[in-house]
């Protein structure tokens, strides 16, 4: 049951998440990672997973990183 409302949240952040701010004039102050992190500490059934996703996303750009920085030191010899 829980799998079914991390997917119906996700679904629904993503539909929400359309690119409309070039037809529009962006008056948000908040960037989309902040209101992601607010998300994830709300008592809303599933925002849990947008925090696990969040902390996912994070682990996978530090190893990636990590992998171009190893990867450019060894090239630069």
């Amino acid at each position: 049951m829980k799998s079914i409302h991390l997917v119906v949240t996700i679904g629904f952040m993503l539909a929400c998440g359309s690119d409309k701010s070039g037809q529009t004039v962006n008056r948000d102050t908040l960037t989309q990672r902040q209101k992601d992190s607010i998300l994830a500490n709300s008592k809303i059934p599933g925002a849990r997973g947008v925090g696990s996703a969040m902390r996912a996303a994070d682990s996978t750009n530090a190893k990636v990183l990590r992998v171009d920085t190893v990867a450019n030191d060894t090239t630069e010899h």
